[in-house]
């Protein structure tokens, strides 16, 4: 068994947003389990690799089980896995509509649900969840209702976490972030997916990690949407 100091859980861990949380919490000293549909051993000590549909039941049952084996504790939950899809609500086809809930919403629902036990036994937890600032803030230029079914969803649900277990030493928050610099968007995209933004920049992965660590270090906060989205909420 490690002797981390302390060990996350970040989902949808391999590349992006995910893949920068992962090396921001090792760069803390930070045991991570990271978790995705087709992500590859580690052959660092620290970090626990676990391939799997994150929107499976089993998945959360069995991250759980291997964290346990390998770390001894689970005390953060970075709820990252997500699918994003900009399309005009009348052309979303069901198979894109099931796709976004099972990862967005039923991920979430059986991993939180899985982690959550341990983190009540430890007396002490924190699982942030990563949405977007569309959830906020709706613009004609990205069409993106069923996106924030999803993730608006999970701001609520972070809210109701963050009340229920406030008393049980767990604490629930999310990141929006406005429009990030990862593979989703080709490079050519990137002066265009700029201007949406008041600091007239893209956001880069590091800008989202460096929040779940501020998150980390800020024991009396709760309940709270964090917007990481370079002015866009705060200019509407």
């Amino acid at each position: 068994m490690s002797d981390v100091r302390k060990v996350a859980v970040v989902t949808g861990a391999s590349q992006g947003l995910g893949e920068g949380i992962v090396d921001a919490l090792l760069a803390r000293g930070y045991g991570v389990v990271a978790t995705s549909r087709n992500i590859k051993p580690s052959s660092n000590p620290n970090v626990l690799t676990i391939a799997g549909d994150i929107g499976e039941p089993e998945t959360g049952k069995r991250i759980v089980k291997e964290a346990m084996e390998r770390f001894g504790r689970i005390d953060t939950l970075v709820n990252n896995a997500g699918i994003f899809i900009a399309s005009a609500f009348t052309d979303y086809t069901e198979e894109q509509y099931r796709a976004k809930l099972k990862t967005n919403l039923d991920g979430f629902f059986f991993t939180t649900q899985n982690v959550i036990p341990v983190m009540l036994k430890q007396g002490s937890g924190h699982v942030i969840q990563i949405t977007t600032t569309l959830v906020s803030y709706a613009d004609t230029r990205i069409p993106s209702v069923v996106a924030s079914i999803t993730k608006g969803g999970l701001d609520a649900a972070t809210r109701s976490l963050a009340i229920e277990y406030a008393s049980r030493g767990i604490r629930a928050n999310a990141i929006a972030p406005g429009i990030v610099k990862t593979p989703m968007h080709a490079p050519e995209t990137h002066e265009a997916l700029a201007a949406f933004h008041p600091m007239q920049r893209m956001g880069e992965v590091s800008d989202i990690a460096e929040a779940v660590i501020y998150l980390e270090n800020a024991p009396f906060i709760t309940g709270e949407i964090l917007h990481v989205d370079g002015g866009m909420i705060a200019g509407h």
